[in-house]
């Protein structure tokens, strides 16, 4: 091997200790091993083949799943713009063009003296301070063409990040309305010394039970957006088999990769404790030892600040061996962050990153409370979810049951963004209208409002008295507002092509049905649309539906469906022709002929000579 090409001991060992030479945590490692030394190397993936004993094809295959990892260099500055919908609106097109003009880099490469790429990602969660993007991993909001000057000059002068002024990376919580979550005035163990005098916690009487008897009584449903009982799945989980010489896990998925939603991560900024809390207690009703919080890869700069409340915690008696001073009242939790795949917000798909593996999601069943992370039994619960539970331990269950509709308890956070005055973080009971949301962040002259992200519901108008309930309109917690001004067709696309793009590949419907739905929104922006298109579309949303794997493919066609029968005019006025029109044009696929040889005159285009002929 080369000098060039040797792999530096001082930075592979360190790593490798840090996380035990376990397999299972080769994601993490990974991500280590790029920050120190900017991509992962064939050299570096040989040298944790022997560190690991692992395959060099699954260390390969585990690299390339990942968007955030890199096999090939991407140059010392890796930039990402964040891509949504709502970043478009706030003009990071202009922006792109501006910082690869300003570096000369072409856009999706890497500049030629290999310092930097700059290139698109999905929705980073700054979805109420954008345009932003990612530099190595590190946000950087509230981007302008003056903050954009400012960054290249920095990339050219070939500044550490670490010496960046600090005010770049500065992410605001941007919370307009508190409830019952925002506003608990809980000090750092509250939630568990209530739970140890309520269910006698370290005790081995009735505690566990009347922890998830409370939950019952509180009627909580997880906040992750497909309202399953909490109490029903951590019953389910400590009442399943345990294998000699296994345990019982606790996960905490702050994996939040839906499109305009961020408010896992404000809860994680502002309320750590009462997260880290919640998942104590399940700990404790489950009997479990070890928990994770899964970390998404674009909240990179949340780690720190984290593992810093862990540690207080610790030191505090509040996390580790004998909480509370009570013996064998052990739980501790360790931090993994994702590489950028929005199919890790799956729970099976998250335990298989966690597992040091590429995130596809399993066959089911088994289910996680019975076969989880290792085999063992395994609750994976939503960011919210947990500090619910954290509340309910403190209050009870009948005070939580109080607020809200009688299906749908508590309340929830909404992640508004958009064409709205105040975009950021509200808390509203559940039940809360769709106008009046709209009502309390400004919102004027609305056209339609995307409930849940992506995968969720597109409202019109006439909708806005419907309301945010499992009952009505489920949410995740992303709110997204469209004002008259905006083209639902091109929302919809951008849907599309997020969902193209996040597939993991697993399954050949998904894998390659959100390729070809995005090509026929393609299709049909590029002039070339037929009411044969919207039949396709319709065919493509059944096979998705019936035969994808996992609710990536069953939800991809559901963006397009909702505006094609609420805002029908913005296609109908792409139909070119009212029977089939191709997708290829071969004028078009000239155009950077035409640019090279600087013609664009009539003769230069293939469409006026074949009108000529004719």
């Amino acid at each position: 091997m080369s000098e060039k090409n040797a792999v530096p001991v001082e930075v592979l060992s360190p790593i490798l200790k840090r996380w035990r030479n376990d397999p299972s945590a080769l994601v993490q490692i990974l991500r280590e091993v790029q920050e120190s030394l900017d991509w992962i190397s064939p050299p570096v993936i040989d040298a944790l083949t022997r560190a690991l004993k692992l395959p060099y094809s699954k260390i390969e295959g585990v690299a390339g799943f990942y968007s955030f990892f890199y096999t090939r260099p991407r140059g010392h500055y890796r930039v990402l713009f964040a891509d949504n919908i709502v970043e478009r609106m706030a003009g990071s097109a202009a922006l792109i063009e501006r910082m690869c003009r300003n570096l000369w880099v072409e856009k999706g490469k890497v500049s030629e003296d290999g310092l930097l790429s700059v290139d698109t990602t999905s929705c980073i969660g700054m979805g109420d301070q954008g345009p932003a993007l990612l530099v190595n991993n590190l946000a950087v909001p509230k981007l302008t063409e003056a903050r954009i000057d400012q960054l290249c000059e920095l990339i050219r002068g070939k500044v550490p990040l670490a010496a960046w002024p600090a005010e770049l990376f500065a992410v605001d919580d941007n919370i307009h309305q508190r409830g019952l979550l925002l506003d608990h005035a809980l000090a750092p163990g509250d939630a568990l010394r209530a739970a140890q005098a309520r269910c006698a916690w370290g005790g081995a009487g009735s505690g566990p039970n009347a922890l998830v008897e409370a939950l019952r009584q509180a009627r909580l449903r997880g906040r992750g957006g497909a309202g399953y009982p909490t109490a029903l799945k951590w019953e389910s989980c400590r009442n399943a088999p345990l294998a000699a010489g296994k345990e019982r896990i606790v996960v905490c998925n702050a994996d939040e990769g839906e499109p305009g939603t961020f408010k896992d991560r404000v809860l994680l900024n502002t309320q750590a404790d009462l997260v880290f809390e919640g998942m104590t207690v399940a700990a404790h009703a489950l009997g479990a030892k070890r928990g994770f919080l899964y970390l998404r890869g674009e909240y990179r700069y949340l780690l720190e600040p984290l593992q810093a409340v862990l540690d207080r915690r610790r030191a505090a008696g509040l996390l580790g061996r004998a909480i509370l001073g009570v013996a064998g009242a052990d739980f501790d939790i360790e931090i993994h962050l994702g590489a950028g795949a929005y199919v890790c917000g799956e729970e099976s798909a998250l335990i298989e990153s966690l597992e040091g593996k590429r995130g596809t999601p399993r066959n089911r069943p088994p289910f996680p409370v019975t076969n989880g992370y290792l085999d063992q039994p395994t609750v994976v619960d939503n960011v919210e979810t947990f500090a619910c539970a954290a509340l309910i331990a403190q209050h009870g269950g009948e005070c939580f049951a109080g607020i809200g509709t009688a299906e749908s308890t508590g309340t929830k956070l909404l992640s508004i963004s958009g064409d709205v005055a105040r975009p950021g973080i509200y808390e509203f009971p559940f039940g809360v209208t769709v106008g009046e949301v709209l009502a309390a962040c400004g919102a004027v002259d609305t056209q339609a409002v995307q409930v849940g992200g992506p995968s969720g519901t597109c409202l019109g108008v006439a909708e806005f008295g419907r309301r945010i309930a499992f009952e009505d309109v489920p949410s995740a917690g992303a709110f997204m507002v469209f004002d008259s001004r905006r083209d639902m067709f091109e929302v919809a696309r951008n849907f599309t092509h997020f969902f193209a793009h996040e597939s993991c590949g697993f399954c050949t419907p998904c894998r390659v049905g959100t390729p070809l739905l995005k090509n026929l929104m393609d299709k049909l922006a590029n002039g070339h649309g037929s009411p044969y298109d919207f039949a396709e579309i319709e065919n493509m949303n059944h096979l998705l539906r019936q035969m994808s794997h996992c609710g990536l493919g069953h939800s991809a066609c559901n963006p397009v469906l909702d505006t094609i029968a609420r805002f029908r005019p913005a296609y109908e006025r792409r139909l070119s022709n009212q029977s089939f029109e191709p997708a290829f044009d071969l004028d078009r696929a000239l155009a950077p002929a035409r640019q090279m040889t600087g013609r664009d005159d009539e003769g230069a285009h293939l469409s006026i000579h074949c009108e000529e002929d004719q």
